[in-house]
């Protein structure tokens, strides 16, 4: 117990400015992530909408709980983005503007999203031009769909009537298509989006090929021509019949540009689970893909390709990872100012029991000199008096016992000044330590 009072005794200024130090840093340190983030996610039923669902739940694994916000599609994803109402969406490629790239960041591409346009069976329709004649579900107002269907009208030529540009989207545009009461329905979605799966096998229903899918994709910066290969959906079934071009956006995670880095890297982890295992029309580890997008990658997902999770997300949890990632700034300026203090805090201890000792020997050199000049036997009385007060209040000084020495031998001087005081003009003889 003694050895913990010493080491607190000479290190307690040090414990206190060392936690002042980490107040300070506290005080300092950037803000800790936000606990929720609002996430962009399409349409109910749709492929983003899956995929949000998927972000979600890793993300609330990790703690961090995600509002999905239901929306048209792609351009009021990148509305809601850069009007601050979401931290984060789904997008299609090819729909950012310069506006959209000054103010938001891509965490990668995540996978192509093939342009897919469904026919009735029966209609004689065999390129995309051929349907401005039918009535054509192109998407929502707002949606991503809906600006590729319009850009690749616009490639086709003439002006299309208000039949060939319905709203229709998602699954109830699906349901029209079965159901006849429209003769097409397009939808930019990925291969697992649950209505393209149910029109690749249903009756009466089949999938437009573009034969000039490579001459679109050379035109049309934001797209690329994909194949979906016979059999890739379903082998027994032989679906497709055939090999099928089409033409594919590719589908990105958008950020505003201020979301907090330890959010981004948790996206980008979910990212990298989510997508690269691969689809029917992409080998596994294809994506996600920092140059496939046309939004700026932050900073952050850049290193992530490059290096991978960091050390501290590879070995902690994201709590913790989080705070060591944001306190090492700080901790190093506090570390290289607390190892001189260390060093100089025993000497500097030392100072401060010594003095505490040496104090005293002010009043004992007063107290001598007034007794060698006392004439009378009274005053020497009254020193003397005072000499014992003075070997009391001493007696009750407390010092390690390293310094014991020096406080005995302050207490045999006292007694030395005392024997002066009752014999002023006898010799004294040099009293022994501890008498």
């Amino acid at each position: 117990m003694s050895g913990l009072r010493d080491f607190l005794k000479i290190y307690w200024p040090l414990i206190a400015l060392a936690a002042l130090g980490l107040i300070v840093a506290f005080a300092l340190m950037d803000p800790a992530p936000p606990k929720k983030i609002r996430f962009a996610a399409g349409s109910p039923g749709g492929a983003y909408h899956v995929y949000a669902e998927r972000y979600q739940r890793l993300l609330e694994e990790q703690g961090v709980k995600v509002e999905l916000v239901d929306t048209a599609g792609s351009v009021e994803n990148l509305r809601l983005l850069d009007e601050g109402e979401v931290d984060v969406a789904l997008v299609q490629g090819g729909l950012a503007t310069e506006h959209d790239r000054e103010v938001l960041h891509s965490l990668g591409g995540l996978f192509p999203e093939p342009f897919w346009v469904f026919v009735q069976a029966d209609d004689d329709v065999s390129a995309f031009g051929d349907l401005r004649a039918y009535r054509f579900a192109i998407g929502g107002e707002g949606s991503g769909t809906r600006s590729l269907a319009l850009a690749l009208q616009g490639e086709f030529g003439g002006t299309w009537p208000a039949e060939a540009q319905l709203t229709l989207s998602g699954n109830e545009a699906a349901d029209a298509l079965q159901a006849g009461t429209v003769d097409a329905a397009a939808f930019a979605a990925s291969v697992d989006a649950p209505y393209v799966q149910e029109l690749l096998r249903a009756p009466g229903v089949r999938l437009l090929p573009f034969e000039r899918a490579p001459a679109l994709a050379r035109r049309q910066a934001a797209l690329t021509a994909v194949t979906l290969l016979r059999g890739v959906v379903d082998v027994g079934a032989d679906i497709p019949s055939s090999d099928v071009p089409l033409v594919a956006p590719v589908a990105q995670l958008a950020i505003r540009k201020d979301l907090h880095p330890a959010i981004e890297a948790l996206l980008i982890d979910s990212a990298a689970a989510i997508h690269s295992d691969g689809s029917l029309l992409s080998a596994a580890g294809r994506w996600p893909d920092a140059d496939a997008t046309d939004l700026p990658v932050s900073r952050q997902a850049r290193r992530y390709y490059q290096n991978g999770p960091s050390f501290l997300r590879r070995y902690f949890s994201f709590d913790v990872a989080n705070f060591l990632d944001r306190a090492w700034v700080l901790a190093i300026p506090l570390l290289t100012l607390l190892f001189p203090l260390v060093r100089a805090a025993p000497p500097l201890y030392r100072w401060r029991v010594r003095r505490k000792i040496y104090v005293w020997y002010k009043d004992i050199r007063e107290l001598e000199a007034r007794g060698r000049a006392s004439p009378t036997p009274a005053e020497r009385a009254r020193i003397l008096a005072e000499l014992v007060d003075l070997q009391e209040e001493i007696g009750t000084m407390d010092v390690p016992l390293s310094y014991t020495d020096d406080l005995y031998r302050l207490r045999s001087h006292v007694e030395f000044v005392k024997q002066l005081v009752l014999n002023p003009k006898g010799a004294v003889s040099a009293p022994a330590l501890g008498a």
